[in-house]
């Protein structure tokens, strides 16, 4: 459903609860959780910790990236060292093989953290689909506040559990300092 003449999608995002302290977000996000709710993020000046097993949060996606790139690296490195000591200029140095493992092994380890680190940097960029220079969460009101004191819990419209009526309800018991209607 568009908006007339913006061209896009229009409708709720979420609906946010603004918290005065990490405390209560951390019970409304427990709470949330314990509700039913799967689709939320939490906002914070600063890193709150145990805030991502409250909300739920799990992300393998990086990690494994993480980890295939290091395996390929390491693959990748050996590769290039044995290729060019066995095939394309075998040198033959007093007897020793030309598959040396022992002198092959520094390029390969450096190429493991080489592209393992590629895989943290760029893995991070694509799964966290940035950059983004607008989001619809920057439309909640005093949101340039949770870079300074206050924490935000943004329960989302794509949450299967979500309801207009019954989410506000239930964050307005979570007394928090208000709640507000995020439109995309």
């Amino acid at each position: 459903m568009a908006g007339y003449g913006s061209g896009g999608p229009s409708g709720p995002y979420a609906l946010v609860a603004e918290f005065d302290s990490p405390e209560t977000l951390m019970d409304a996000c427990e709470a949330a959780k314990e509700e039913g709710y799967k689709i939320m993020d939490a906002y914070t000046p600063f890193p709150v910790h145990g805030l991502s097993d409250a909300i739920g949060f799990v992300d393998k996606k990086v990690p494994w990236t993480v980890f295939l790139c290091g395996i390929s690296g390491t693959f990748l490195g050996y590769s290039m060292e044995w290729y060019t000591s066995v095939i394309d200029y075998p040198l033959n140095v007093g007897g020793r093989p030309l598959n040396a493992l022992p002198a092959f092994i520094p390029v390969a380890y450096e190429s493991t953290i080489l592209l393992a680190s590629f895989g943290a940097f760029f893995g991070m960029l694509i799964y966290n689909r940035l950059p983004q220079p607008y989001h619809s969460i920057f439309n909640t009101p005093q949101f340039q506040r949770a870079s300074q004191d206050r924490f935000f819990l943004a329960i989302e419209a794509r949450d299967p559990k979500y309801d207009r009526n019954s989410t506000r309800t239930f964050l307005e018991a979570q007394k928090p300092l208000n709640v507000s209607e995020v439109e995309i």
